[in-house]
């Protein structure tokens, strides 16, 4: 049952401008999306618009969440061949991969509203990927003298900062450096799909 009354409106009408946020941003760029042209765009003004959020960089922030829901629900099961699927997408929408990277690069700051975000979103993924490593440990698919940790961390770094890189050079091929980097700890070439 949907919620009623102004609270319900207002958590209704912060994801109509988080979806919004997302299209807008993926298609035109972060760089070149304005808070006026999202506030536009949800028929509010700036001043609008931001009451839902407190801030323009708590606003990206949420974009961010908003973003992670979506590929988490599209992602499916957690497999090394999923996050190189989600890569391929990711250059699809060029926009969010530059705002996770001027966030990133503002998470820095511990009293930026992206440093929480930013540091859950490695504890959390580098978590999920060792224990997803494990179990592919115990399915004997990778060999257990690799560290389920160590590759997680390095997996999540080489991951973010192809990104960053292939925003400089859209040449790079994100995907075969993650198959190579993958191989090389393992032993295992991931599927392909």
């Amino acid at each position: 049952m949907a919620k009623r009354g102004p609270y319900g409106k207002g958590i209704e009408r912060r994801e109509q401008i988080l979806e919004a946020a997302l299209k807008t941003i993926a298609e035109r760029g972060f760089l070149a999306t304005s808070v006026a042209e999202l506030a536009e765009a949800v028929g509010l003004s700036q001043s609008g618009l931001l009451h839902y959020f407190g801030s323009k960089e708590e606003l990206f922030v949420a974009v961010l969440l908003k973003r992670d829901q979506v590929d988490a629900a599209n992602l499916g099961e957690a497999t090394p061949e999923a996050l190189i699927r989600l890569i391929r997408h990711n250059t699809q929408v060029p926009g969010l991969i530059e705002l996770f990277t001027h966030m990133q690069a503002a998470a820095a700051d511990p009293n930026h509203p992206a440093h929480e975000y930013m540091r859950l979103h490695y504890e959390l993924g580098t978590a999920a990927f060792a224990e997803l490593i494990r179990g592919l440990q115990r399915d004997g698919k990778v060999p257990t003298a690799v560290d389920p940790q160590v590759m997680a961390t390095a997996f999540m770094a080489l991951s973010d900062g192809l990104q960053s890189r292939w925003l400089i050079d859209p040449a790079v091929d994100m995907e075969f450096y993650l198959r190579q980097c993958w191989a090389q700890f393992t032993g295992v070439e991931p599927r392909t799909g």
